[in-house]
């Protein structure tokens, strides 16, 4: 009896001393921070199998509520009992995150010992805090946290660094801000610029870059004798004022939008009037329309209050995709043009693929699904359907208010409202959606809001595009001044210029981009003055050859940090308008109908009536622009 009261005593005191040390233990554990620790990390680690949506094993971390009700086992969390919980043992023997692509994806010893902490000190969860998967960046997705959905933050301009760059240069200290923000890279990478390319080279390059032809010899000789310190701004500011800038720049903005003049398909049959859509995008380059101004008129021409047969005109944005008027079937083919809209809306202004989520939420970047469908019910009631040869499925004159335009209008809409499909399957619909902004960015998000009963139209596309034109939408503007800086320098400063998002490239300089989309909303918008800067900035005028370029070259074989200009080659449209340009052939005239080059009968073999199908122009017609 002695005996057993003895060993009874000693498990008392066991157990109070080991409930002593973990009380001790735990008094001198810092406090987590549920949100900056613990959150980060079943977001990152447990989400993707185990939300709302995918509840893995019947088990669902996104609230404590859920936490609490556990999964299929049963608890998984016994709160200050670390050890004896599933969620802690299966992290800690790897179990979980299961393999992906045959990978173990094992926690990092230090995440498994916050959740180790956290479980023991109680697990506690904040109230009303409930977990999403895109809210933070993992090593599989981009969350909201991600780089391009920031707020655009001017940065202040890089002081002139101490220290000398090598000999190889011949630059001054940088008076342009675009200067200031490359050499401070390249110092930090102990790189110098590249010396300035000769005038020759200079010429030549600024001419193709800013107006798609060559110099002649007369003005290239001229600025070759011309040494005055302002002989290249003027240069500059003269070819941007000429009406070749909107030719050559339209090229590029047209291949962004998908601009074609056929329908595509087995017949192919031309757009009518598509080319006055090309000609308004060069007018507006030419006259400088803010960017702002540029996006309203494309996506919502038609719904402005000032809307004339210009602002109309230029909603053609729209109607460029293929179009087949005898689909396998017409209802399915629908949901193919919406995605056309979505699609080329979101990568043209916003450089984020919202389409890879039609079948089910974004694999990579914090697009739902529920998203995609609310930007395609945007289009919804729009002349979407397959109707109509002579319309190539799209409004009719009456509708559009004007004759003879390539346009959209919505005047006719529909009575059912847009529902989600179930893996984009048009024969298992979901709920309904209504229209609204991207969530991406959930301080900005918008339901949009129903038009007036006596509107003419929905008004759904004017809210989008004003949304898209925020000051403080951080993606618009970062977009366009990267496209500039892609024609301009060969490459972008992020060099995936339609995507911003997770499978994207990261900006080479991120404070060099965010100032200069700063700068571009507070010049209101307008494009030529950033061009100006990126023209006159000695990194543009420098060579593409480098005295220590064998060794620059295994550093930075990608000139990641421009310490020389891109080689590049004169594109098609360059090569040709060039080689009639140095013969004297080129005929010069601005806008107006298309011609039509001499083609290949092998190149008509795919065409259903090759007879009828094509029929080139007279050869002095076919002496123009190549756009």
């Amino acid at each position: 009896m002695r005996r057993a009261i003895l060993i009874l005593t000693g498990c008392l005191w066991i157990n109070c001393l080991t409930a002593a040390i973990r009380a001790d233990d735990q008094a001198a554990a810092p406090a987590l921070d549920f949100n900056r620790e613990v959150a980060p990390i079943l977001v990152r680690r447990c989400l993707e199998c185990h939300d709302r949506r995918n509840a893995s094993g019947g088990l669902v971390l996104v609230s404590r509520s859920t936490l609490a009700a556990g999964g299929d086992s049963g608890p998984v969390v016994e709160p200050r009992r670390a050890e004896r919980s599933l969620l802690v043992q299966r992290v800690a023997d790897g179990e979980m995150p299961p393999e992906r692509q045959g990978r173990p994806q094992t926690l990092p010893a230090d995440e498994i010992a916050v959740l180790r902490r956290w479980v023991q000190s109680g697990a506690d969860w904040p109230a009303g805090r409930e977990l999403d998967q895109f809210e933070a960046t993992t090593d599989l997705r981009a969350g909201r946290d991600w780089w391009s959905l920031q707020p655009v933050l001017e940065p202040a301009v890089p002081a002139n660094s101490p220290g000398e760059f090598t000999s190889d240069t011949q630059w001054p200290e940088p008076e342009n801000p675009i200067d200031a923000f490359v050499r401070e890279r390249l110092r930090a990478a102990g790189m110098s610029p590249a010396p300035p390319a000769d005038r020759r080279t200079l010429i030549r390059r600024v001419y193709f870059d800013v107006t798609g032809l060559p110099p002649t010899w007369e003005e290239v000789e001229r600025f070759v004798a011309d040494d005055s310190e302002h002989a290249w701004p003027r240069l500059v500011d003269r070819l941007l004022a000429s009406p070749h800038y909107g030719q050559r720049w339209a090229r590029h903005w047209l291949d962004v939008v998908r601009y074609a003049e056929t329908s595509g398909y087995e017949r192919d049959q031309t757009k009518p009037f598509a080319w006055k859509y090309r000609d308004w995008v060069v007018d507006a380059l030419n006259r400088d329309l803010p960017y702002d101004r540029f996006v309203l008129e494309q996506l919502a021409g038609d719904e402005l209050p000032d809307r004339d047969q210009r602002t109309v005109v230029a909603t053609g944005l729209l109607r460029l995709g293929t179009w087949n008027d005898e689909p396998n079937d017409p209802q399915d083919y629908q949901y193919e043009r919406l995605e056309d809209l979505v699609h080329v809306t979101s990568t043209a202004f916003l450089g984020i693929t919202v389409k890879c989520a039609r079948c089910h939420d974004h694999k990579f970047d914090p697009i739902p699904q529920t998203d995609y469908y609310r930007l395609a019910a945007v289009f919804w009631p729009g002349p979407i359907e397959a109707r109509g040869r002579e319309l190539l499925g799209g409004p009719s004159s009456e509708e559009l208010g004007f004759a003879e335009i390539l346009g959209w209008t919505d005047v006719r809409p529909r009575v059912e409202p847009l529902r989600m499909l179930k893996s984009g399957d048009r024969h298992q619909p979901l709920d309904t959606v209504q229209p609204a902004t991207l969530s991406l960015i959930p301080d900005l998000f918008e339901p949009l809001r129903p038009a007036p009963s006596d509107a003419r139209t929905t008004g759904y596309r004017l809210q989008l595009a004003r949304w898209i034109v925020r000051p403080d939408n951080p993606l618009t503007a970062r977009v366009i001044v990267n496209r500039l800086w892609q024609h301009h320098m060969g490459q972008g400063l992020v060099r995936s210029p339609n995507n911003l998002g997770f499978h994207g490239e990261r900006p080479t300089h991120p404070e060099l981009l965010d100032w200069l989309a700063a700068r571009l909303v507070r010049e209101g918008w307008r494009l030529k003055p950033i061009h100006r800067l990126i023209l006159t900035s000695q990194t543009y005028c420098q060579s593409a050859s480098h005295p220590r370029h064998n060794e620059y070259a295994a550093r930075d074989f990608a000139n990641r940090n421009w310490w020389r200009a891109e080689r590049r080659r004169l594109d098609a449209e360059s090569l040709r308008d060039a080689l009639l340009s140095v013969a004297g052939r080129l005929d010069q005239r601005l806008g107006g109908p298309s011609f039509r080059p001499t083609v290949s009968p092998e190149a008509l073999e795919g065409l259903s009536r090759k007879a009828a199908a094509w029929e080139a122009s007279p050869d002095n017609e076919q002496r123009r622009r190549t756009l």
